[in-house]
């Protein structure tokens, strides 16, 4: 069993936010699950200019379509991030192999995968700010997954 955190993105669409989030979790230990279609192709040169060389190929896990994603996890813990929660990521408990899935961009994820989920979680903000910029969103939670769970990745 992999107890690496895992950060999926749903049908991400931003080249520079993905490639961001790649380069955390090469930076930090975490492996990165893409729930395709993505919004861009990985040769365009926004995404090539943000990550550089800290992409490793063995570290993303590729899948076809949210139905292949939830079928591989079914017996793992998903942890929705969404600003429609009314918990904050502060008060759960995390475990070392969780999957923290974040949304699209423009639109988050539909509500037939939100209902899917047990887990949702959100990042309190504070004078009812709308939402953070998702590169962001996934260092702050897998920082708290980090710390909770003692990973430390000494490569």
């Amino acid at each position: 069993m992999n107890l690496r955190p895992k950060i999926a993105l749903y049908e991400p669409d931003i080249p520079q936010n993905t490639a961001a989030i790649i380069r955390t979790c090469s930076c930090l230990g975490a492996d990165l699950e893409i729930i395709e279609p993505c919004g861009f192709l990985f040769s365009d040169k926004r995404f090539k200019r943000v990550v550089m060389d800290y992409i490793d190929e063995k570290m993303i896990k590729f899948y076809n379509s949210s139905d292949e994603f939830f079928q591989s996890k079914k017996d793992q813990r998903i942890i929705l991030m969404t600003t429609k929660s009314s918990t904050s990521y502060v008060n759960f408990k995390f475990k070392s192999d969780d999957t923290l899935l974040f949304g699209r961009e423009s639109a988050g994820v539909p509500r037939d995968i939100h209902d899917l989920i047990k887990y949702k979680l959100k990042i309190p903000m504070v004078n009812n700010k709308r939402s953070l910029n998702i590169a962001t969103s996934v260092a702050i939670t897998l920082s708290e997954n980090l710390k909770q769970t003692g990973f430390i990745n000494n490569g």
